[in-house]
């Protein structure tokens, strides 16, 4: 019998797979932390003969390079993706024998890429699953405009062709299994639910139940903001990424991270947002290491920075470091780990700043002087609180001097991103409010919304 175990990288919206017999398996678009795959083989008692890529992933560094070179397994990519290092190339159709009975074919399903390919795992002629990869996704498919501005309708009708031969020639009961649309900014939309077949997409799919020209408008309308980190993906999957180091940084000492502040590095407190609100060093940014933090802060730093992490413990530190390495932020300059007061020179006091909900706000008379929205377009469509600043989080970092004179009120949809743009704030010298709530807070504290229309 075959085994699929998923390996899931919340915080980035992904999934991995391994999957095999009894003896064997292989790993499908592994994440950079490999020792999770190894687990997992491990776990199952099963050696890992090959390592398969769907794709050149543009949002993540891979692990495959780095698990096949320890493991020994023949690394599959897709024959048309252009990279720097020896790799067994796949075309469509060829099949690879994983363990006795169990196959995995290749089906070109290009889209998301241009050399994108899907692999049918198959048990004595038999499917067993499909790995999708960024083709067909749940409710959705993979976004087309990460290659190239030119060829993102190209590849948006590739997609549409692509999601109809998978549901031509594999059976409705077949399980789909993407890497990306868990929350990946990958999806050219957000999906619903966790399992699906192929069965379930062709009535729920667009790309299966809208002609293709329908499809392509309506899927490049929908298009946001990707992560600025994406660009650096790509190239750095081509050329091979370096095998990965989760060993310790540096520690340093409060007078070294005054130095970096002065600097002009980046200082990230990986706290939680009511901690840090309520103490930090001055000119630190707070990215939550239990948030988004890969995402976010691979987002907004300017690439290649310095960034040094203070941690409230080595686990936190070793955690935050797992995640950033998944997208190329592979060694912070110095971290620390204790409290603010172990982080400042003496006679140094903490800053702090009030968090608040949507309550506080609609109690405040006269009306705050700014109330800042840092959502992303999309959310902010469906209604935003009348008056508002919009500076989506993103951006704000190179927009802070376009945010009003005057107390700031910020928020978001929950109060992660609220946290980060307070942080930004307070190290420019702002007085600022962090609100600390859900939006569906705003219109019970009575606060008048509008969608514009």
């Amino acid at each position: 019998m075959f085994f699929i175990d998923t390996i899931e990288t919340e915080s980035l919206g992904n999934r991995s797979y391994l999957a095999g017999g009894a003896r064997t398996a292989v790993a499908v678009d592994p994440p950079r932390d490999i020792d999770r795959v190894l687990a997992a083989a491990a776990a199952r008692g099963v050696r890992i003969s090959h390592v398969v890529e769907t794709h050149v992933h543009n949002d993540y560094v891979t692990g495959g390079l780095d698990l096949a070179r320890l493991t020994g397994a023949a690394y599959l990519v897709p024959f048309a993706a252009r990279v720097s290092f020896a790799r067994t190339p796949v075309a469509d159709g060829d099949t690879v024998s994983v363990d006795e009975g169990i196959t995995l074919r290749a089906l070109a399903t290009p889209g998301h890429t241009p050399h994108h390919t899907s692999y049918v795992l198959e048990e004595h002629r038999s499917v067993a699953a499909v790995f999708t990869g960024g083709s067909l996704l749940i409710g959705s498919v993979g976004r087309p405009d990460l290659v190239e501005p030119r060829l993102t309708e190209q590849l948006a009708r590739a997609q549409h062709a692509s999601a109809r031969r998978l549901a031509a020639e594999l059976p409705d009961e077949t399980p789909v299994l993407p890497t990306h649309g868990f929350g990946s900014f990958c999806s050219s939309s957000q999906a619903e639910g966790d399992a699906t077949t192929i069965g379930k997409e062709k009535t729920a799919n667009d790309a299966l139940v809208k002609d293709v020209d329908s499809f392509v408008a309506n899927l490049l309308a929908d298009l946001e903001d990707v992560p600025a980190y994406y660009a650096h993906m790509g190239p750095a999957n081509a050329a091979g990424p370096r095998p990965v180091d989760l060993s310790t940084p540096p520690l340093t000492d409060a007078a070294d991270i005054a130095e970096r502040l002065a600097a002009g590095e980046w200082v990230v407190d990986l706290r939680n947002r009511i901690a840090f609100a309520e103490g930090h060093v001055a000119g630190s940014f707070n990215f939550e290491a239990e948030g988004k933090i890969a995402t976010y802060l691979a987002w907004m730093i300017p690439w290649g920075k310095p960034v040094t992490l203070l941690a409230e413990s080595p686990a936190q530190l070793a955690a935050a470091q797992r995640e950033l390495v998944r997208v190329g932020i592979d060694r912070p300059a110095a971290a620390a780990t204790g409290t603010p007061g172990n982080w400042m020179p003496d006679g140094h006091t903490p800053r702090s700043f009030p968090r608040a909900t949507f309550a506080d706000l609609a109690a405040q008379t006269p009306r705050p002087d700014v109330v800042l929205d840092v959502r992303r377009d999309s959310e902010r469509a469906n209604g935003w609180i009348e008056d508002s600043v919009h500076i989506p989080i993103h951006h704000l970092h190179q927009r802070l001097a376009d945010v009003p004179a005057g107390t700031v009120w910020v928020h978001c949809a929950g109060g992660m991103r609220a946290a980060i743009a307070a942080s930004l704030l307070d190290a420019a010298g702002r007085d600022v409010v962090a609100v600390d709530d859900s939006f569906d807070a705003a219109t019970e504290a009575g606060l008048p919304l509008t969608t514009g229309s």
